[in-house]
């Protein structure tokens, strides 16, 4: 157990550090309005954690360490929008439309009205 945790702290801190410097350098070198760090950030997190699912299935490899390391921490820790984008592309390849469809929504909608209601509670 303590093996798997630091596996997950060692792979969310540098993926969370990662995430701090693409903020810094994204903000330094385009200033915008668009969230484009953070797009980014998200959009790379689905290729990384794409890629190593991916080599997880492809080469039958069954080490969870890599797995806690790369995909719970290090994406975790740089995005979980990846890992949400990956659960949902789980879900329709088990032909789970109707599942991935609800979770997307529900995902997106209360997410974002959570976000509001903490807004105003703090208010």
């Amino acid at each position: 157990m303590t093996k798997n945790i630091l596996m997950v702290l060692i792979g969310g801190g540098t993926g969370s550090v990662l995430r701090y410097l693409a903020s810094l350098l994204t903000s330094k070198f385009f200033p915008t309005t668009f969230p484009l760090a953070t797009f980014l950030v998200n959009i790379i997190g689905c290729l990384i954690i794409g890629v190593v699912t991916g080599l997880y299935l492809k080469n039958n490899i069954s080490n969870p360490d890599t797995k806690l390391l790369m995909v719970t921490g290090f994406c975790g820790g740089f995005t979980t929008f990846s890992t949400f984008a990956q659960e949902n592309v789980s879900l329709l390849q088990a032909n789970n439309i109707t599942i991935a469809i609800i979770y997307t929504g529900l995902s997106v909608i209360l997410g974002l009205t959570f976000v509001w209601l903490g807004l105003f509670i703090t208010k």
